[in-house]
């Protein structure tokens, strides 16, 4: 068996052009585009890139990017205003402060003080609670896009096993939330957890995202699963994943790659929700389903 390669960064290209096919009629009634605010600390080279790049796909979708960048020694009272400042201003439908910030700086500080209407990274304990609750809510970018690409994979998920390694607020348990609001048997796993191939040899659907290189072995997954690798790890021999790829794609029925799978998703679905999050304060009708 040779697992079918699912491509995040073509259906990510997709879901942007989806995004920005709405921004005109937004636009046309309430005589604005969608605003999102990127608030960047210091000069990490890596968050420097990603910024950048947001900001780029940003405008390319017709979207307004307001960038915010504050030096390493940043204190937390000034970080917390300019939130402040952000939250109240109307043209700003989503912020995000890109993490991780530097040691002196409390992250949950200030995703605490994010408005959760403009919280477009899902990461406030308010959306957190309307996820689990299966309310209307802000939901992470990155499990998001997994479950898109899981739905685009294998169409109804209903009755499916599955099995999430990871227990992040960031990816672990959002992920479980939407697979179980998508009535899948949802089995959360982790470094911890013991004779994990047991659990894996009877997943349908498997999410990586333990933190890891190539903790997942093939032989431990069911002929036929979809495996979607979240991993990023950076090794002597460059970016690997949490699966390791070759083992895996020579027994599940359709992997992600890394890089090129579930990364690349994290953008879209960044534009995405902030689409989502200015029609829901303007009071504008969309079709969440569509994007």
């Amino acid at each position: 068996m040779s697992a079918r390669i699912i491509d995040g960064k073509a259906f990510a290209a997709d879901l942007r052009e989806r995004v920005a096919s709405h921004v005109p009629a937004f636009r046309e009634r309430t005589g604005r585009s969608p605003g999102l605010a990127v608030v960047l600390v210091g000069e990490d080279p890596a968050s420097a890139v990603y910024v950048r790049n947001k900001g780029k796909m940003t405008r390319a979708a017709g979207m307004e990017s307001i960038e915010h960048r504050l030096d390493a020694k940043v204190e937390q009272d000034e970080l917390n205003a300019l939130v402040d400042r952000l939250n109240a201003d109307p043209t700003v439908d989503g912020i995000l402060v890109q993490l991780p910030l530097p040691p002196h700086l409390d992250a949950d500080e200030v995703i605490l003080r994010i408005d959760p209407d403009k919280d477009v990274d899902g990461f406030h304990p308010v959306n957190a609670g309307r996820l689990a609750s299966g309310l209307p809510a802000m939901v992470p970018c990155t499990p998001l896009g997994c479950l898109m690409l899981l739905e685009d994979e294998l169409g109804d998920l209903s009755g499916k096993d599955a099995v999430v390694i990871g227990r992040s607020n960031i990816v672990g348990k959002p992920m479980a939330a939407l697979l179980t609001a998508k009535s899948c048997t949802v089995t959360v796993a982790h470094s911890r957890t013991r004779n994990l191939p047991h659990y894996l040899k009877h997943a349908d659907i498997v999410v990586a995202a333990v933190g890891r290189p190539q903790f997942v072995h093939g032989e431990w997954l069911k002929p036929g699963a979809t495996v979607i690798d979240v991993g990023i790890n950076r090794t002597e021999d460059g970016l690997v994943g949490d699966v390791d790829f070759d083992s895996a794609a020579s027994m599940a029925g359709a992997i992600t790659p890394v890089p090129g799978g579930v990364g690349p998703m994290t953008i879209a679905v960044l534009l995405r929700n902030t689409l989502v999050a200015a029609h829901r304060r303007e009071g504008v009708p969309l079709d969440e389903s569509a994007i």
